[in-house]
């Protein structure tokens, strides 16, 4: 393997050159996490990995509960499947709060108010009520537990890592929240161990080719749990030494799979750059000053590497796509990009305009 099969390999395990998922949450189950604080984008993540998908589509599996959005790692909201968020919780929370310490002694939260304000919040959506933040903020005020500026928004973090609350459906354009019990029918019970070489063997197989530091900054476990996640799933992966570096992926899917050149319109945060501490396969040395940071914004992607950035704008009946590559795209790079926006506005449900070409 050399270091261009990293982007291919990349590619074809998150499944953006192979997208053939049916379901959203079968996208969901394979990346075993889909980072989603961009709520939009990430929806728009979980579509271009299926052959056929719509916003829609996506919006009804979160609506139902089939994709879940909680805080889970890093910190930051992910989707997550049912099946999987008491595990994945049960694993990751602990680090979660420990990252998220000073912010509780800032706010004066401490294991007396998280034990109020979860009761709060349960008895206000018991019965299978699905709330806004502001209906659940007016419900702990009520309650004298101060609710200012970002407190409250860490009171609902807190209940979420703690397994108490979920993503509820949308009320209108508002996020709502739900009881997570209400919402996940019983799941099995995972031990530590298990837990760990499951999340493991998911990022490995489904993210690979990634390095022990990638998996490490993506879960928030630490080096010592990486290590022994990956002793513990040695059958599943292989490696690969890169550039002095060890490289893991799924054993069943090494080098030589044959990727076409494709063109990708990916949202911020997606997985294929946010999930590895080292994103710099995916970045043309010669552009780097004009992509600082772009992995943070919606990137255009040719062939792997980020070749610029875009924005939307969405009108009545009608997706406005702005395109920023950083140098002129000749074709096929040019029909390749133009290929893909016309995908996201089939995605949308919407005529597509641009503002810029590629």
């Amino acid at each position: 393997m050399t270091a261009s099969d990293i982007l291919r390999q990349r590619l074809h395990h998150q499944r953006l050159s192979s997208p053939y998922f049916a379901r959203p949450d079968d996208v969901v189950k394979w990346l075993c996490a889909v980072q989603a604080q961009d709520y939009a984008g990430a929806k728009w993540a979980v579509g271009q990995r299926m052959p056929a998908a719509t916003d829609a589509a996506v919006e009804t599996a979160c609506a139902e509960g089939t994709i879940l959005r909680t805080h889970v790692m890093r910190p930051t909201w992910h989707f997550v499947a049912p099946a999987d968020i008491r595990w994945m919780l049960k694993l990751t929370a602990p680090r979660v709060n420990a990252a998220m310490a000073s912010y509780y002694r800032k706010f004066e939260l401490d294991q007396a108010v998280f034990s109020r304000s979860h009761k709060i919040l349960a008895r206000a959506m018991r019965g299978g009520r699905h709330l806004t933040r502001d209906a659940l903020r007016c419900a702990v005020q009520r309650s004298g537990i101060v609710t200012e500026g970002l407190r409250f928004l860490f009171i609902l973090i807190r209940a979420e890592l703690d397994g108490v609350i979920c993503s509820g459906g949308r009320s209108g354009k508002h996020i709502t929240y739900a009881l997570l019990d209400e919402r996940v029918p019983p799941t099995k019970d995972l031990t530590r161990d298990d837990a760990l070489a499951e999340i493991t063997r998911r990022y490995f197989v489904s993210h690979g080719p990634a390095t022990v530091q990638d998996f490490v900054w993506w879960s928030g476990l630490t080096t010592t749990d990486a290590k022994a996640g990956l002793d513990m799933v040695r059958r599943h992966v292989v490696q690969e030494t890169i550039d002095g570096r060890t490289y893991w992926l799924s054993a069943s899917m090494r080098a030589g799979v044959r990727v076409p050149r494709m063109a990708h319109l990916l949202p911020a945060f997606d997985e294929y750059l946010i999930a590895y501490r080292d994103r710099s396969a995916a970045f043309d040395p010669a552009s780097r000053d004009k992509s600082r940071n772009a992995e943070f914004n919606s990137t255009i992607v040719w062939d792997g590497r980020i070749v610029g950035t875009w924005k939307r704008t969405l009108e009545k009946n009608t997706v406005i796509v702005a395109l920023s590559p950083f140098a002129a795209l000749r074709n096929p790079a040019s029909r390749a990009v133009t290929k893909a926006a016309q995908r996201y506005g089939a995605f949308l449900g919407l005529k597509l305009m641009f503002a810029g070409r590629a």
